[in-house]
């Protein structure tokens, strides 16, 4: 999953939240230099990691992708779930997408001198452009794999990812919403993570 996801699958504890977004960058045992909640947050970092990669849903989402992007299709399946998350925001939690982003955004601020030299390097960029609230429109979307194919592997196909988007629109929702239904009973019951849901 992508950051969006990360984020709110770390429930309540800002701890945690912060391990869960660095969990990229820290490496093998480089998690035990900071606390137990972040610690914490970047061990379920890598069980949701885990989780996604090995799901029977996410790799027949991840086919829709395959003929344009091959090895890469998982990748952009996983932007392509954070759109959904950011555009049905209001579906899975009490908050706007606004109100999450900017607590998100203050407590990586207030954390900023925990944090790896590679987050540091891009977070100002996250902040300025909105990018966890952009998720939820075609062209933030768009822009986001846009600029991770210009620094990344990640070929540059974007056009044809928006396509597919598109023409299939419905039948990826319903594996997101399948999928995510699962993922956060497994954040859940396996990390006692505490996730504040939208009453309904």
């Amino acid at each position: 999953m992508n950051y969006l996801a990360h984020l709110y699958l770390s429930g309540e504890s800002d701890e945690m939240m912060l391990g869960n977004f660095i969990g990229d960058y820290v490496k093998g045992q480089q998690y035990l230099r900071y606390s137990e909640d972040v610690q914490k947050g970047i061990l379920l970092h890598r069980a949701i990691d885990s989780f996604t990669d090995t799901h029977p849903v996410v790799k027949e989402a991840a086919d829709f992708f395959r003929p344009a992007y091959g090895r890469y299709s998982g990748i952009v399946t996983d932007v392509i779930f954070d759109h959904f998350l950011a555009k049905y925001w209001r579906e899975y939690s009490p908050y706007t997408l606004r109100q999450f982003a900017k607590h998100v955004h203050a407590v990586l601020l207030s954390n900023f001198f925990q944090l790896p030299n590679r987050v540091k390097g891009f977070l100002p960029f996250l902040i300025q452009h909105k990018r966890l609230e952009s998720y939820a429109q075609l062209d933030g979307i768009q822009q986001s794999l846009h600029i991770m194919a210009h620094r990344t592997s990640l070929p540059d196909h974007t056009n044809e990812a928006i396509a597919v988007l598109e023409r299939n629109f419905a039948e990826l929702k319903e594996l997101f919403e399948r999928f995510f239904e699962e993922l956060v009973l497994h954040a859940e019951q396996r990390f006692d993570v505490n996730i504040l849901k939208k009453v309904k």
